[in-house]
């Protein structure tokens, strides 16, 4: 599959074009008010000295650094505040590859962006398929690595399937990453939407075969910001070339990160409490049970959401092909993406997004649909 050519974009404006209204469960752009100390930043900001509107740090304010040092446990001089966690995961893969090895090795069902940007590195690409619970085995991933894997990818909580990986498996997979002289990539963005109370962050395993990234893209409702950061290991440490080459590739690519952003990040980050949070995950713990509701009328299979805000779903007898969103978006007006874009592991499931306040009435028109 092209992984670089991903079909998110493909589905939407399938929808765009339809003849009747469509509830859009394609992408995961939360729906919700980011924090009010958000706005307030924003206000401030825009009342600085002009100085304050040039560039900042290429490694990102030396506030929001700190902030995030805090709270993560970690030194400073490990942060790097990048565009988005999708900046930070693409330098984790290419300052991993240039350290050793040619392939990178992922979870299947795979999150497509990172698919792509192997292919866009020109790495090879392997996959671990995870069991029918949606978990991950890490005695299989060991099967799977060789000598020329130069990391292991993987995203908890999950986005396609919603499970959380628990401490053991985040201990192991440290442990695999370490005894093949690899790096473990873990994406946390969905660190504040985990409803089981299993996540555990790699940060907990001191190591320096792991790189964490993270953003604040899905956690704050503000996917348009663009702030993420990644946690190298430290670069008086081993491995701490891998921080001193993101910094250069950071800064080649991107010069560096907005800066009224990062602000407001910062001035959200100190006066949001954790209510905000919860209120959010209340709101989406009540869609999972709308929308799983829904898929039990209909007879279809499902792997319960411990965390993030996605659905995989299999139907009898309706695999989850291009064809078959199509047919969903016009007949029962709702949109999902095809399974077969998350791979080969559930390719005849559908990934559904709960970031609408419509998924109510997508439940009822699913379960109409599959009467």
């Amino acid at each position: 599959m092209d992984y670089k050519r991903p079909q998110f974009f493909r589905v939407m404006q399938y929808a765009q074009r339809a003849d009747r209204d469509v509830v859009d469960m394609v992408s995961g752009n939360p729906d919700w008010e980011p924090p009010q100390a958000l706005r307030e930043g924003l206000r401030a900001y825009a009342d600085s000295n002009p100085e304050q509107f040039q560039y900042p740090a290429s490694v990102g304010l030396r506030e929001l650094r700190e902030e995030i040092a805090t709270r993560r446990g970690v030194d400073i001089e490990r942060v790097i505040i990048t565009n988005g966690t999708g900046e930070a995961n693409h330098l984790a893969m290419a300052e991993s590859l240039d350290r050793k090895g040619s392939e990178i090795l992922l979870v299947d069902p795979v999150y497509p962006y990172y698919a792509g940007r192997v292919q866009m590195l020109d790495a090879e690409m392997d996959f671990v398929p995870v069991g029918e619970d949606g978990q991950l085995d890490a005695a299989d991933v060991r099967a799977q690595m060789g000598d020329d894997t130069a990391a292991v990818v993987v995203n908890s909580p999950n986005n396609p399937l919603g499970v959380t990986y628990d401490a053991d498996t985040i201990h192991e997979l440290v442990s695999v990453a370490e005894a093949h002289d690899a790096m473990l990539i873990s994406d946390e963005v969905y660190d504040h939407f985990d409803y089981s109370g299993r996540f555990e962050s790699a940060l907990a395993v001191d190591s320096p075969n792991r790189i964490v990234t993270n953003s604040f893209s899905k956690s704050m409702a503000i996917t348009g910001f663009r702030v993420g950061y990644a946690v190298f290991p430290h670069p008086d440490g081993p491995n701490g070339d891998l921080m001193d080459g993101a910094r250069s590739r950071h800064m080649l690519t991107n010069v560096t990160s907005s800066r009224p952003a990062q602000a407001a990040v910062l001035n959200a980050l100190r006066e949001t409490g954790p209510e905000y949070y919860e209120q959010n995950r209340d709101m989406l713990r009540d869609r999972i049970e709308t929308f799983t509701t829904a898929l039990d009328a209909a007879g279809a299979a499902y792997t319960e959401p411990e965390g993030a805000f996605y659905v995989m779903a299999q139907f009898p007898d309706f695999d989850g092909t291009m064809a078959n969103v199509e047919r969903l978006i016009d007949e029962a007006g709702v949109a999902g993406m095809p399974g077969e874009a998350f791979g080969e592991a559930r390719s005849d499931w559908f990934r559904f997004a709960l970031v609408t306040p419509e998924v109510e009435e997508a439940a009822d028109r699913l379960a109409a649909f599959f009467e």
